[in-house]
């Protein structure tokens, strides 16, 4: 099973994605995405690996996702990651488009190759405004393809809003 859970901040796709991981008695692996550049968001993430059964196993890659994946997935291991709009961001900061293309394509690439369940947490942000700089437009631009391209590819897609799973495509379900 691998799974697209999309929806706006305060969704509840986070806490969607890791109650799939708790309930599907697999070994979780848990892969954050985040990077604290603020005191802001050392808050953030400590209050999320707080969070976490203490059994899970965590993993902090903000960059090289498609290869941590392929290091880490396994039949019956569950791979959750969180977020992909927080590593697209860390991506675009990198100010190098071709290093953004190779992450990008190496993700879609590696996924139907990969064994056992994958999660992908993603922020959907283009239901707004359009954003007035272009880092954010670029932003609002990579995310809107890489949604659809998941979405395209994944087989089970989920749009959450105010904390209700409205399942877009397939359903999650366990091989076992």
């Amino acid at each position: 099973m691998q799974a697209l859970i999309l929806g706006g901040a305060r969704s509840g796709k986070s806490r969607y994605a890791e109650t799939i991981a708790q309930q599907s008695a697999r070994e979780v692996v848990y892969i954050a995405t985040a990077t604290a550049h603020d005191t802001e968001m050392h808050a953030r993430i400590a209050h999320h690996r707080a969070s976490r059964p203490a059994h899970w196993q965590t993993i902090e890659e903000p960059l090289a996702l498609a290869a941590t994946l392929q290091q880490h997935a396994a039949s019956g291991r569950l791979l959750l990651v969180d977020c992909l709009t927080l590593w697209l961001t860390n991506l675009l900061c990198l100010d190098d488009d071709s290093r953004l293309h190779a992450e990008t394509t190496a993700l879609l690439e590696c996924l139907p190759h990969l064994p056992g369940d994958i999660v992908l947490v993603s922020n959907e942000v283009g239901l707004g405004i359009v954003p007035l700089g272009e880092l954010t437009r670029r932003y609002v631009d990579n995310a809107g393809q890489l949604h659809q391209q998941l979405a395209a590819q994944l087989a089970t897609v989920v749009f959450m809003v105010a904390g209700l799973p409205h399942p877009l495509k397939g359903s999650l379900t366990w091989n076992g």
